[in-house]
């Protein structure tokens, strides 16, 4: 059976927003490290961390845990890598950690905001079709968002506690560059956050605060704007696989699917969570949120289920979520050398407890 006009225009009006807000909070956070928001930031984090190297690992976990959450987590992955490696190169331990602190929180912290992920603006479509507001959205998904952050940052902890100790002395703080700049760039990445938060459609905040940040930088300094990259083609993948997904679904897979939603009860949840982190290591967890979204059905916490699994669990394969492509990217750049297997051991014991333990906090 073909795509009818009707269900094409439903995806397309589910994507248009999110590729939209795609590319305009590319451009806040690429525009945002071009003015030094994100290096001062790591200097404040090193300064802050009064010479404990766990203090200032905390904080950067923190500071991580807050990019996700506000500017999605495809912003935490490309510019807090990079920040993370040169901190703990500055404070003299190994990068590792840092990177990794990186990496999984990026993923794990990415369920409060719709705007965290991908996947939840895609999800924030159903809660409203059914009835429910942004509001309701953050008050399911508090609590497994909560449980998620928490357990992975104890067991990045417990992975990297020896190097973890000492003390160090913060470097001398950064050269500001073009103040004025700076000064705006802190205030919008200050300012989008909130609005997020409070429910603001994320595509007109995250164009606002674009357009913003391009007016300033074309009359101050122009030769900043060139070489900025967009997306442009993770967005055209997401609208693809998008597409496919439709189409498949189109041919039976929906109706299928909805045959095997099940109840609310615990027993029904953790399956279908560990279905989504699982596809989600095989397939990428856009796609596998959208192939599994009919098993849902229209309960909102089995839709909350579905985001633990594809938003928490991401963490062994190097293509499960974009976020980890992009880090990779970033770690090779800067030098950092992570082994695949370990990694993916890692990840794998990560995921395996935060993604029930998540799923239980529904």
């Amino acid at each position: 059976m073909p795509v009818s006009g009707a269900e094409f225009s439903d995806v397309l009006g589910r994507l248009w927003p999110i590729v939209v807000f795609l590319l305009a909070i590319t451009v806040v956070a690429e525009l945002a490290e071009r003015a030094g928001v994100f290096h001062l930031a790591g200097h404040w984090v090193a300064r802050a961390g009064r010479g404990h190297v766990l203090g200032v690992w905390l904080l950067f976990a923190l500071t991580a845990t807050l990019s996700t959450i506000f500017l999605s987590l495809d912003t935490t992955a490309v510019l807090l890598t990079p920040v993370g490696i040169a901190l703990a190169r500055q404070i003299g331990v190994s990068p590792l950690p840092f990177a990794l602190t990186t990496l999984w929180l990026a993923n794990t912290a990415s369920l409060l905001l719709p705007v965290s992920n991908l996947t939840n603006l895609l999800a924030l479509h159903t809660f409203e079709r059914a009835g429910r507001s942004h509001a309701d959205y953050v008050a399911l998904m508090w609590r497994p968002a909560l449980v998620a952050i928490i357990v992975t940052v104890l067991v990045l902890w417990a992975l990297s506690r020896r190097t973890l100790r000492g003390r160090y002395s913060p470097d001398e703080p950064p050269d500001d560059g073009d103040r004025p700049l700076l000064v705006l760039g802190l205030v919008v990445c200050a300012i989008v956050g909130p609005l997020f938060a409070i429910g603001f459609p994320a595509w007109i905040v995250a164009s606002a605060g674009a357009l913003v940040l391009l007016a300033a930088f074309a009359v101050r300094s122009p030769g900043l704007l060139r070489g900025l990259p967009l997306p442009w083609l993770m967005a055209g993948g997401f609208v693809a696989v998008s597409l496919l997904v439709a189409i498949i679904h189109a041919q039976g897979l929906d109706e299928w699917l909805r045959g095997l939603a099940g109840g609310d009860s615990r027993s029904d949840l953790l399956p279908l969570a560990g279905a989504g982190a699982g596809m989600a290591n095989v397939v990428n967890n856009i796609p596998a949120y959208l192939a599994l979204e009919p098993m849902a059905g229209d309960s909102p916490h089995r839709l909350a289920a579905l985001l633990v699994g594809v938003n928490v669990g991401p963490l062994v394969t190097p293509w499960a979520s974009l976020a980890t492509l992009l880090w990779l990217q970033r770690c090779r750049s800067a030098g950092v050398r992570i082994s695949p297997w370990k990694l993916a051991v890692a990840g794998l014991l990560c995921a395996a407890l935060a993604v029930p333990l998540s799923t239980l906090a529904i």
